[in-house]
């Protein structure tokens, strides 16, 4: 992502919120529209719409509903209405060269000096690190317990003293991952997010959310373009040996097997608003990661074989099908099944806490 669109996206974000269709639900004391319910009206009609993404979706999925539940009354006042509005870009620091989806074994070390906290560690994977202000960090407060040596912080980012943001390139030759280093950066204590040694309780919160099973303050995806017609258009714009790939049979049933699965994802997420139908009520939100995800991965690999030897161009190149989409969402696809959790994590998680299977060693 280039200045210029971040500039777009910032711009875009901050006139939806003046219209009310972002932070719709948010209590309107801290800045939004006071409204229950209405976010997801709003996410679904801008979905349909096919409306450019949030630019702070870290902000508004993970930040502020984070801060609603654990945030004193200062915090929430100071944070959510320049996170809604997209004044404060937001990005994460969970993830480390040696805590991904061991998430616990944080290395970071905050340790308390005066009435603020020394920060040192390396956080990696870090999306829009270059673009944030702010974020939300973990970091080890105590190493005589795994757990309860956790605390939660809203850390300053851009331009602090001591902390080094370095973007990382990816495979698809983009760069909104970063890594961000912390060399003796000082954090006040009023940024602290809840109790000392209890930033595993919080980063719990803010994981829900992240892996949609409680509603955000905007910026979700709604239900935009439904890729299974743009495979349909991909299919009858490809041709194999003089003839449209929509006129073949395995293909034609493959495209209906996609189809298949999106409608059950639609219906499911219709079902896990209806508590008297759900038979466990974290099992569908806490799926929908899973399925939400691997679905996107397999959609575009067809894409791709639909395309045959074009499938191979890139963006850029004027012979691309559909601006060379297909094999940069491929690539991109294998981001969205680690993020939040790998999907083999998640399944753990599911497997225990709602089919109560044994914990796997």
């Amino acid at each position: 992502m280039t200045t210029t669109q971040r500039d777009y996206l910032v711009d875009w974000q901050r006139k939806c919120f003046d219209a009310g269709l972002v932070g719709a639900d948010i209590p309107s004391e801290y800045g939004g529209g006071g409204h229950q319910g209405f976010q997801r009206i709003a996410n679904q009609e801008m979905g349909r719409a096919g409306t450019p993404f949030m630019i702070n979706i870290v902000g508004l999925n993970m930040a502020v509903p984070t801060i609603l539940v654990h945030g004193t009354e200062e915090q929430k006042k100071k944070f959510i209405r320049p996170a809604l509005r997209g004044d404060e870009i937001w990005c994460q620091g969970f993830s480390e060269p040696g805590a991904g989806s061991d998430m616990a074994n944080q290395q970071t070390m905050a340790v308390p000096q005066g009435d603020g906290w020394v920060v040192n560690g390396h956080k990696v994977w870090t999306s829009l690190g270059h673009f944030a202000q702010w974020m939300i960090l973990l970091a080890r407060t105590s190493r005589d317990h795994k757990y309860d040596g956790l605390t939660y912080f809203l850390s300053p980012i851009e331009g602090h003293p001591g902390v080094t943001v370095r973007p990382l390139v990816k495979m698809t030759g983009e760069s909104g991952f970063n890594e961000v280093l912390f060399e003796d950066a000082v954090i006040a204590d009023a940024l602290r997010l809840d109790d000392v040694g209890k930033g595993w309780t919080v980063a719990m919160t803010t994981l829900t959310y992240e892996r949609g099973a409680a509603e955000s303050a905007g910026g979700t995806s709604g239900e935009r373009v439904p890729p299974i017609r743009q495979l349909i258009d991909l299919a009858r714009k490809s041709f194999r040996n003089g003839v449209p790939a929509i006129e073949d049979p395995a293909t034609r049933d493959a495209i209906v097997q996609r189809a298949i699965v999106a409608e059950g994802i639609r219906q499911n997420g219709r079902r896990a608003r209806v508590p008297a139908l759900c038979d466990h009520p974290m099992r569908l939100p806490l799926q929908s990661k899973v399925t939400g995800s691997e679905f996107s991965q397999d959609n575009a690999k067809l894409g791709v074989e639909i395309a045959g030897a074009h499938g191979t161009l890139y963006k850029l190149d004027r012979n691309a099908p559909d601006e060379g989409h297909w094999p940069l969402a491929y690539m991109n696809s294998y981001g969205h099944t680690i993020a939040a959790g790998t999907n083999e994590i998640q399944r753990n998680i599911l497997g225990e806490r709602v089919l109560g299977l044994a914990k796997s060693k």
